[in-house]
């Protein structure tokens, strides 16, 4: 029987297993919408300045992502699905750079299998560790970290695990738990300034592609491609 086990972005080293790393606001969200839009691979880097230095290895390459929620200038596109999913990204290799969401790919270093997700790739991502049948699966919440409570991503942990266990699971629950998160709170109130609404509206929806987000490391650094279910 397959055991769960749940971490904050700064206990991310300790995660063994499956680690599945979640970030629905927004990074995970974004990068699904990526492959969606075409693109072949995202290399998902620590810091600003890797994201630079990867981008001249990589000529034809964009950066996306943010620095304390907003696109560095020097960046392409930002941490934001609305903007992602209007390109036109086919075959393209993107360099993502996020304050938590890459973070805790990066720092996932005893994972055996490493995976991306949020709740538009959730069920793709459910279907595929229950293919696996690891016998333990850690789920990373990344929002748990910066003074913010993580909610949007334990909510999602928590639909992908209720799936893996078989059951019969209505998301409207687990929604209804992303939205009382602290970043949720901090938009509806004008305290975070760099979510939008239709970011927001599409991070809620559930289960919108049948595949899922594998991370391995090749040549030195991570990355994500697009797994089929």
């Amino acid at each position: 029987m397959t055991r769960f086990s749940y971490f904050s972005l700064e206990k991310a080293r300790h995660a063994l297993g499956a680690v599945v790393v979640i970030d629905v606001l927004r990074a995970f969200t974004t990068a699904a919408y990526a492959f969606q839009a075409g693109a072949s691979k995202i290399i998902p880097v620590a810091e600003v300045e890797e994201a630079l230095k990867m981008h001249d290895e990589y000529e034809q390459a964009f950066i996306m992502g943010e620095e304390g929620g907003f696109k560095p200038d020097a960046f392409d596109f930002s941490n934001s699905p609305a903007e992602i999913l209007q390109q036109d990204l086919s075959g393209a290799t993107l360099i993502q750079r996020t304050t938590a969401g890459t973070q805790g790919l990066n720092q996932a270093n005893q994972a055996n299998t490493l995976l991306a997700a949020s709740f538009v790739v959730a069920k793709a991502t459910a279907q595929y560790l229950k293919q696996l049948n690891p016998p333990q699966v850690s789920f990373i919440i990344t929002g748990d970290s910066l003074g913010r409570d993580g909610k949007e991503d334990r909510a999602c942990a928590g639909y992908i695990e209720a799936l893996m266990r078989g059951e019969e699971v209505d998301p409207k629950p687990y929604i209804n738990q992303a939205c009382q998160s602290s970043v949720v709170r901090g938009f509806s109130t004008g305290e975070v300034q760099y979510l939008s609404q239709e970011d927001l509206d599409l991070s809620m929806h559930v289960d919108v592609f049948d595949f899922y987000l594998p991370v391995r490391r090749r040549m030195g650094h991570l990355e994500m491609t697009r797994g089929s279910a």
